[in-house]
């Protein structure tokens, strides 16, 4: 009963705090338990601080976000799937911009500006641009991403600088897009405001990189097509965080 107690205040938070968490890792039965109960409904626990989350790890877990709640509740009413794309490559670049390889286990840096994060992301939409359309399209298939569509949705919004003032208002332009990725991380407890237009990984974000980011079951073949240029490899040291 203990261990559906702290399944159920899981199930209904996503999380619970430090007392739970403490009685999870006394017992070996009561954690044995939760993680069963976790497994039942495709879930994953991760530990991060002093939280215990449950993870949802398929498709199939009844916990999962689909792509119309994101659209609905994080992105613009109209909303289409090329938006959903271009949120996740924005996310892992946002992954990338903290490691700098595979190996890394911790973040090599502290934070992020939004305008940088900008523009780390307009340097890998570039450089998707230089593959032959032929190549993208066999990609496409490849991990079921559209990067077409990606491409043209980046390229249709606009390239301003826009103050604070304006970054969360109804400009379509890359930094509010990126303003409305920010709020879903937030959310999601991924980053935090620190102030200053500028974010940091929680832990609950290192944890969940170090487990599954880094494998090469997950995302390897997205993260090294997109970071596959030999313009971009040339480029040295300066740019060396980011691969």
């Amino acid at each position: 009963m203990r261990a559906f107690r702290i399944y159920t205040l899981l199930a209904r938070d996503n999380a619970v705090g430090k007392q739970w968490l403490q009685e999870y890792m006394a017992d070996d039965v009561v954690r044995g338990l939760v993680d069963q109960f976790a497994r039942e409904v495709d879930c994953v626990t991760v530990i991060a601080g002093e939280q215990l989350y449950m993870i949802p790890e398929t498709r199939l877990s009844p916990f999962h976000m689909n792509n119309e709640v994101i659209k609905r509740n994080y992105l613009r009413a109209n909303a289409v799937n090329a938006d959903l794309y271009l949120m996740y490559v924005s996310i892992i670049v946002l992954i990338g911009a903290f490691y700098d390889s595979y190996q890394t286990m911790e973040p090599t840096r502290s934070f992020i500006g939004i305008e940088e994060w900008t523009e780390l992301v307009n340097e890998r939409i570039a450089l998707l641009k230089t593959h032959p359309e032929a190549e993208l399209r066999e990609m496409e298939q490849e991990f079921s991403y559209n990067w077409t569509a990606l491409i043209e949705k980046w390229s249709a919004m606009d390239d301003i600088k826009e103050t604070a003032a304006r970054q969360s208002g109804n400009t379509i332009s890359r930094v509010s897009f990126m303003d409305s990725v920010r709020k879903f991380l937030v959310a999601q407890e991924l980053v935090i405001d620190i102030g200053n237009q500028e974010i940091t990984l929680t832990e609950k974000a290192k944890v969940v990189v170090q487990r599954y980011f880094m494998e090469l079951e997950y995302n390897r073949g997205i993260l090294e097509f997109l970071y596959q240029s030999d313009a971009f490899e040339e480029e040295g040291s300066e740019h060396a965080s980011h691969l």
